[in-house]
């Protein structure tokens, strides 16, 4: 199922993802060389109050004090390379129950479990859906609504947001 551009706001929501991928390939050498995998990026542009929002996992979990050695290492980086532009602030978090689903290996992992989506565009005339993982396929994840028989095949490209959903 292909996201159909029905709102002017698209074109800043790909934008923003690939602001997100830029950095994903800018600090995934340092948070990887701490010992931590990055699991993914979310970038909030909000004048003053941007955030930028920093994923991190390892298999002894996460704990604050990885926190603030990734956010020390990282904010280094970012001093030097100065890839956004104005004010944010960064946050280094462990993924927690509702864990943020960012590459194809992540939803390949969960298959079965629910997630909530947020589309950058409309999928059958709706921004956002709950359901399971039934299947990934290439850069193709089948979720089956929660509630209904319905099952859609989705672009992980046209995800702009997905997240397990505690039980």
């Amino acid at each position: 199922m292909r996201v159909f551009p029905e709102n002017r706001f698209l074109v800043s929501f790909k934008i923003v993802a690939r602001i997100q991928q830029q950095l994903v390939d800018m600090l995934t050498p340092t948070v990887s060389a701490l010992g931590y995998e990055l699991l993914g990026i979310e970038y909030q542009s909000q004048g003053k109050h941007s955030v930028l929002r920093i994923f991190i996992d390892s298999a002894n979990g996460i704990m604050l004090e990885d926190c603030e050695k990734v956010s020390r290492q990282v904010s280094g980086v970012l001093d030097v390379e100065d890839p956004i532009s104005g004010e944010y602030s960064l946050e280094v978090s462990s993924p927690g129950m509702e864990r943020p689903l960012f590459k194809t290996e992540h939803y390949k992992q969960f298959i079965g479990q629910p997630v909530s989506l947020r589309f950058y565009g409309m999928v059958e005339k709706r921004r956002k859906l709950k359901g399971n993982i039934v299947a990934v396929e290439g850069n193709t994840v089948t979720i089956s609504e929660l509630g209904t028989e319905l099952e859609f095949d989705i672009d992980i490209d046209d995800i702009d947001k997905a997240n397990l959903i505690a039980a």
